[in-house]
């Protein structure tokens, strides 16, 4: 090539304070949380559930006549073969009240009421194998014991039935037949059976997918307090899914289910505060409800916030504790939080600079694929930077984070193919690169790929081609591409000229991204 292709077109290796500005050119956080694919079926429920951890409902019968019979008449009542004495004593075997807690002779005495058809006792023998508690654990004949309850249209079994069916726990998993228990117990006002026959609809597991029918169950779930199903009904608001959108509808779902405790909702109640969807916009808010979801421990909410402190958004910038939100989130395996905190080191903001501990959380983040942090590890490794120099190294995660469609990944594994650096050269890999990142719209690849073309390296000479991929480089501001188009500009006879601003004025637009306002 010649001299001045050679100043021009491949600079030297990025400075690192470019690779930490491009690190906290962040994109948009995901402004809200879809119902999420896989949402957690809680174990098998009842009111009297052991598994459940709540307290045995013990005797059906009314305080005053409880206090009136004693365990001794109880027992008796009991070992005569009486099922409601078999159960209440079971009951009081479990919650240790009047006699020692003995969780194995819980399970002999509701056994023999379930025997006779108790269903209290039935669904409480059920639980018992569930949770392996005075017996070993065994989801099959908890399947059984359920299905006995649920069969004589106990709720809490059937919805304990639909939980075994939808997780596959005692016998093949079956979500048609998770659908019509969790579908029973829901008519019959069960919460969680409303909520999980919601998610059903929603993710079309063991049925058609209908968001109609998920909002219809998620909002029964809901106005009994359940927050999981106000938070998903806030999504579907949020997204108009099964309904308008409405985002004051959301951001009221979002509350309730925020104001129990429930992170994701705290989360996105944030968002809405922050961008003014549903409310009025208000920064304190916004903080408030963001802090709230990270200090639970929400990894999404924790790179929020410390992107917030790091930029001065909204709350005065902070690097100690952009960096506090930060390693929270990559701890918890957020590639995003640990590519931003392998540039906090790197650049030595909020923390000492330490390029060893930079590369140690981009590698974390690139080997979960994110193409950011590709693209930085392989800059590490190019400028010797935390680890010793090594192009091919370089090479690697520049091609990775290509290969996901990075364009100063593309582009810069141009230039490595271009310079041998850790490949051999070779002038048609550094086009295919080039032409790649060229067309995403990156100025310095479609410079780079206009000088092949000029120089005739990796495809034919020509002239007109070159001068219609500088020229577009020269009007997104690239000051060295200027120069080169006046070189090529000289070559060109006036139809020529004509012809390549004429291709040049097409690629301009395809290929140059058209500004985004705020």
């Amino acid at each position: 090539m010649n001299n001045y292709t050679n100043s021009c077109i491949f600079p030297e290796n990025v400075k690192m304070i470019k690779m930490i500005r491009e690190i906290f050119f962040i994109a948009a956080i995901s402004a809200l949380l879809l119902p999420h694919n896989g949402w957690a079926i809680d174990v098998p429920y009842s009111a009297e559930n052991p598994a459940s951890g709540q307290t045995y409902d013990a005797p059906s019968k009314s305080g005053a006549e409880q206090s009136d019979q004693s365990t001794n008449e109880i027992r008796m009542a009991a070992e005569q073969g009486d099922a409601e004495a078999q159960f209440e004593l079971g009951g009081m075997y479990y919650a240790g009240q009047g006699v020692p807690k003995d969780d194995a002779k819980a399970v002999r005495w509701f056994r023999q009421a379930a025997e006779q058809g108790h269903v209290e006792a039935q669904n409480n023998l059920g639980v018992m194998y569930y949770g392996g508690q005075g017996v070993p654990k065994d989801d099959a004949k908890a399947v059984r014991w359920y299905r006995q309850a649920a069969e004589q249209g106990h709720a809490e079994a059937q919805y304990s039935l639909g939980v075994m069916y939808a997780t596959g726990q005692g016998v093949p998993k079956d979500d048609a037949k998770a659908v019509r228990w969790f579908r029973q117990a829901a008519e019959q006002g069960i919460a969680d059976a409303q909520y999980n026959l919601g998610v059903m609809y929603y993710g079309g597991q063991g049925g058609p997918k209908d968001y109609a029918e998920a909002v219809r169950w998620f909002r029964q779930a809901a106005e009994q307090g359940h927050a999981e199903a106000q938070y998903s009904l806030g999504v579907m608001y949020n997204t108009g899914r099964g309904v308008p959108k409405d985002y004051a509808e959301a951001v009221r779902w979002f509350r309730q289910a925020a104001e129990q405790g429930h992170a994701k909702a705290q989360f996105n109640l944030g968002v809405m505060y922050a961008k003014g969807q549903g409310v009025p916009k208000d920064d304190a808010k916004a903080v408030r409800w963001l802090r709230q979801a990270a200090e639970q421990g929400l990894a999404e909410a924790q790179l929020k916030l410390g992107a917030m402190y790091a930029e001065g958004q909204r709350v005065p910038k902070d690097d100690a504790e952009a960096v506090r939100w930060f390693r929270q989130a990559a701890e918890q395996g957020d590639a995003q939080a640990q590519f931003l905190l392998g540039g906090m080191y790197a650049a030595g903001r909020g923390v000492p600079k330490d390029y060893a501990k930079a590369v140690r959380w981009l590698r974390q983040a690139a080997e979960q694929g994110l193409a950011q942090a590709q693209l930085s590890l392989g800059l590490m490794y190019a400028e010797g930077r935390g680890v010793p120099k090594d192009d091919a190294e370089a090479v690697h995660w520049h091609r990775q984070a290509a290969e996901q469609g990075d364009a100063q990944a593309q582009f810069r594994l141009g230039v490595m193919y271009t310079l041998g650096l850790g490949v051999p050269t070779d002038g048609a890999e550094a086009v295919r690169w080039f032409r790649q990142a060229a067309e995403q719209g990156d100025a310095q690849a479609q410079f780079s790929l206009g000088l092949m073309y000029a120089e005739g390296q990796g495809v034919p000479e020509d002239d007109i081609e070159a001068y219609a991929w500088i020229n577009i480089s020269v009007e997104q501001g690239d000051e060295n591409a200027r120069k080169a188009r006046s070189l090529i500009e000289k070559k060109l006879s006036p139809s020529d000229l004509i012809k390549a601003q004429e291709r040049s004025n097409e690629y301009f637009r395809r290929y140059v991204p058209t500004p985004v306002r705020d």
